[in-house]
């Protein structure tokens, strides 16, 4: 009996990872139908899947990007999806500020000798701590809430490292402080993962507690990426 049901765990585990490979492939066909015609991004040379971004968030982030012109853009994480905004401010979004929250001092050195951001792209460096969030340890950006002072439009979570409960928690102290009136896009990256979901349902409770009427929608490849938006950008769960 034993081996039956490991038989059938490994066959179900391997069919659930051949479906989302496929929604992945699908989604890579979906993205790059998308930017056809943006001749800076389809030269834009970007990495994606593993630790960055998968085609399912690109192509989120390009019909954000393309469709609502967010005038204030908070990015948690530099990296891949950093380089697709950055060119989209120098090629389309003219009025636009991206900025970026980052942990490794090292890596934003590489980065930088290897990209050049746009001039309304910045880089805001806040070291790595650990604090305990109901229980639990989880990493966040030390700083954070001093140096991040904008009223942004989109939210970009990937950013910091994981965490197994509560992951990327620092989006919580911004949306604690939202109005009940607030127009927002939050997209929340490996949001198939538990700390990312209880993120997203801590989220949600604030939003209802202020009365703040929102959307939310998931679009799942080899990752899941989770949108949350207000009512002016609604139609971002359902692209």
């Amino acid at each position: 009996m034993r081996n039956k049901i490991k038989q059938y765990l490994n066959f179900f585990l391997n069919n659930t990872q051949l479906y989302l490979q496929t929604k992945e492939i699908e989604w890579a066909h979906i993205y790059s139908d998308s930017i056809r015609g943006k001749k800076y991004l389809q030269s834009l040379p970007i990495n994606v899947g593993r630790w960055a971004g998968n085609y399912s968030f690109f192509y989120i982030l390009n019909r954000i990007l393309n469709d609502y012109k967010p005038k204030n853009i908070l990015d948690l994480g530099l990296g891949e999806s950093s380089k697709f905004i950055s060119t989209y401010l120098d090629n389309y979004l003219i009025e636009s500020k991206h900025t970026i929250v980052e942990q490794d001092q090292n890596w934003i050195t590489a980065f930088n000798d290897k990209f050049t951001l746009s001039s309304r792209s910045k880089i805001i460096y806040c070291e790595l701590r650990e604090k305990h969030i109901k229980g639990h340890n989880v990493n966040y950006y030390n700083g954070f809430s001093d140096k991040i002072k904008d009223n942004f439009d989109l939210y970009i979570v990937d950013g910091p490292f994981g965490s197994d409960r509560y992951s990327r928690y620092d989006i919580v102290d911004l949306v604690e402080n939202f109005s009940f009136d607030k127009e927002f896009i939050i997209i929340m990256d490996d949001s198939d993962r538990q700390g990312e979901q209880d993120t997203i349902n801590d989220i949600l409770n604030i939003l209802r507690s202020k009365g703040v009427i929102f959307y939310i929608g998931a679009y799942t490849g080899n990752k899941q990426n989770t949108i949350i938006a207000s009512e002016k950008y609604k139609f971002a769960t359902s692209f």
